[in-house]
């Protein structure tokens, strides 16, 4: 029995973990328990030495001092107070009226206003509650389908995910040992294709179910000619400046996304203040919600470190390595495990879950298998999108079920409304792992050169090109006569 322990301790720590979180116990601690207990077995089995859980002071010290990680509050504190701010109502008010006059307008608008607000917050839950207290009831009042208004708000929401500046792709990229803006960069293409599929998909049930996206009313269409661009350009103008602010400065180099994040904190309060929507309550509210994340966030990453260095102690990278490594299909037949075991994940889990406790076991393995390391997080990210999704435990659909009318909406609307999205969701993922050139063309790329084709020419004096000189070797200096030999002299004698 100790000897079946003893050759199994990585897949027992493993399964362990796979118990406690379907018991629903906080992964957090699960994470944390189960590796200091396993810690303390593997000792007494003679499989790491005592001193090796020193280690852990390394690792939750790393954690501490991680500067990449102090954007998510940035980010999240941002989120909030943009989402009272009133750039959300101004963005879907003016596309809705753009767009009102033909069917699947307000779908249209609610998707392009989602990616926009994607592109500055980072925070699904911000851009899922906003558009749902403002568009939402418009929908409704107007005649669209109830699932389907509630399936492209939750949907529209999620994009955030994969839009820079992304929580999800900062936490991926610290994950996978990459920088912010080969995420921010990769990621562009895969947030653009995914947006054009929603609006496919709106376009298509214009034509096959039109009573479903009906346009809205000539008396509906309020505003026109000049009021019309004055309020969209009051929506978009302040919404470009804030990408530029968040995202822009990142992808050139000139600050880090702490820094940007920092910065987008300020330009979302001048905001505030610009639409007279700031007060203490919004602060107090916005650094609570901050401040319940990031204590998330925190005790999920340091439980994870816990975990994470007993189980690599007892040879869980190179089990899961072997495990991997060796499914049928090679290359294409991991994708294909990765992608529908992180679809069962996203369940039960969320993406801070998924991205601590599964990515730093999958990452190996892909970088082993010559997989482009930014190309996976976009992919993976993609794939967690899901996470948001998911009917019944999806967090997208628990922010719209906390701020729809119940006497309305029913909650199997919410969640059948949501699987037409989920599907289109899955559909990016395939789309990506088969043209991965969606993301990796944005990246840089190095040169190749062949050096055996490599010919030094060296100009002449005249300024024609002439082959390099040769040079032959002098032979050595004489000094004279050869220098004396010397033999050994004979040994002492003690007679």
């Amino acid at each position: 029995m100790i000897d079946m322990i003893r050759e199994n301790m990585a897949p027992i720590m493993f399964g362990g973990l796979v118990v406690f979180l379907i018991i629903g116990y906080p992964a957090a601690f699960s994470l944390a328990a189960i590796g200091l207990f396993s810690g303390l077995v593997a000792i007494e089995l003679g499989l790491i030495a005592p001193n090796f859980l020193g280690n852990l002071t390394y690792q939750l010290y790393g954690v501490l001092s991680n500067e990449l990680l102090l954007a998510i509050p940035f980010f999240t504190f941002m989120g909030v107070i943009l989402e009272k701010s009133g750039l959300a109502e101004d963005l879907l008010d003016g596309f809705g009226q753009l767009f009102g006059g033909i069917r699947g307008g307000l779908s249209y608008a609610v998707i392009i206003v989602g990616a926009i607000l994607g592109a500055i917050t980072g925070t699904v839950a911000a851009s899922v509650i906003a558009m749902g207290l403002i568009s939402l009831p418009v929908m409704m009042r107007y005649g669209y389908n109830v699932r389907h208004a509630t399936g492209v708000i939750a949907a529209s929401g999620t994009i955030t995910q994969l839009i820079p500046p992304s929580l999800v792709l900062i936490v991926l990229a610290d994950q996978l040992q990459r920088s912010p803006g080969e995420m921010y960069i990769g990621a562009t293409g895969a947030s653009i294709v995914q947006v054009l599929l929603f609006m496919g998909w709106v376009f298509i049930l214009s034509i096959f179910r039109p009573e479903d996206v009906p346009a809205l009313p000539p008396e509906a269409r309020t505003l026109r000619g000049w009021p019309l661009w004055k309020k969209i350009i009051r929506g978009t103008v302040p919404s470009l400046a804030l990408i530029f602010i968040v995202l822009g400065t990142i992808l050139l180099g000139l600050v880090t996304p702490t820094e940007a994040g920092a910065m987008g904190v300020v330009g979302a309060i001048l905001l505030a203040w610009f639409n007279r929507r700031l007060s203490w309550g919004l602060m107090w509210e916005g650094m609570n919600s901050t401040m319940r994340l990031t204590a998330m966030v925190v005790f999920i990453l340091l439980g994870a470190r816990v975990f994470s260095l007993v189980f690599q102690g007892v040879g869980g990278g190179h089990w899961i390595e072997h495990l991997l490594s060796h499914l049928p299909g090679g290359v294409v037949g991991f994708l294909i495990f990765v992608n529908i075991f992180i679809f069962v994940l996203a369940f039960f889990l969320d993406f801070f879950e998924i991205a601590f406790i599964v990515i730093p076991l999958l990452a190996p393995v892909a970088e082993a298998m010559g997989i482009n390391l930014v190309w996976f997080g976009v992919m993976i990210c993609a794939n967690m999108q899901t996470s948001f999704m998911h009917p019944p435990f999806g967090f997208a659909l628990f922010y719209l079920r906390g701020i729809v009318p119940r006497d309305k909406v029913k909650t199997r609307d919410i969640y059948m409304g949501a699987i037409p999205w989920l599907v289109l969701q899955l559909i990016l993922v395939g789309i990506l792992i088969a043209f991965p050139e969606l993301v990796t063309f944005f990246l840089d790329k190095a040169p190749e050169v062949d050096l055996n084709t490599v010919e030094i020419v060296l100009p002449s004096s005249s300024g024609g090109a002439t082959p390099a000189p040769s040079f032959e070797a002098q032979p050595p200096p004489s000094f004279g006569a050869p220098a004396p030999a010397y033999e050994a002299p004979p040994p002492p004698s003690f007679n």
